[in-house]
């Protein structure tokens, strides 16, 4: 029932996009400054590695975590420091303007979950709450975006293009 309300009404794609205009602004803000104001994650990162997430018996929770940020993450930082500052803009980018906003969503949401596993908690969980309901919603959480628009169009071509492909076969 409160699926249905989430993903079909009209009050909830209203207060959806109040939501989706808050992270919008939040991830936006983040990747912008790191944009036009260097960014570097290599400390981030090292530090993650030196001070895991540890349990309540003193071990780490995370390792496979570690594991890759150790054998990927820091020595491909370059890639890195491209793809977060770049990725933060443009999540935010998305919810802003309500366009393809469940990829957003979803790519919001793997970043805050790469915080969150490095030992960040700060307001990753509540952006983790509140970007599983933008993701939950669906469509209806950029009604009032431009995925009005974006998302009939995308299905009306790629439908079109599954049907001429196949009457070619």
């Amino acid at each position: 029932m409160f699926n249905k309300f989430l993903r079909e009404n009209k009050i909830s794609a209203a207060i959806l996009a109040i939501i989706r205009l808050y992270l919008g602004y939040a991830w936006f803000t983040a990747g912008f400054h790191k944009l036009t104001g260097g960014f570097d994650a290599s400390g981030f990162l090292a530090n993650a590695v030196k001070n895991p997430v540890k349990g309540p018996d003193g071990n780490m929770v995370y390792s496979w975590y570690v594991h890759f940020l150790e054998n990927f993450a820091i020595p491909n930082i370059d890639v890195f420091n491209t793809i977060v500052p770049w990725g933060e803009t443009l999540i935010g980018l998305g919810l802003m303007l309500g366009c393809l906003t469940t990829a957003a969503m979803f790519f919001g949401l793997v970043m805050n979950f790469s915080f969150f596993l490095a030992g960040t908690v700060s307001h990753n969980p509540t952006d983790i709450f509140l970007g599983f309901i933008i993701l939950t919603a669906g469509y209806n959480a950029g009604r009032y975006g431009l995925d009005r628009w974006v998302v009939p169009f995308i299905r009306k071509t790629t439908k079109t293009h599954a049907e001429k492909n196949k009457a070619a076969v």
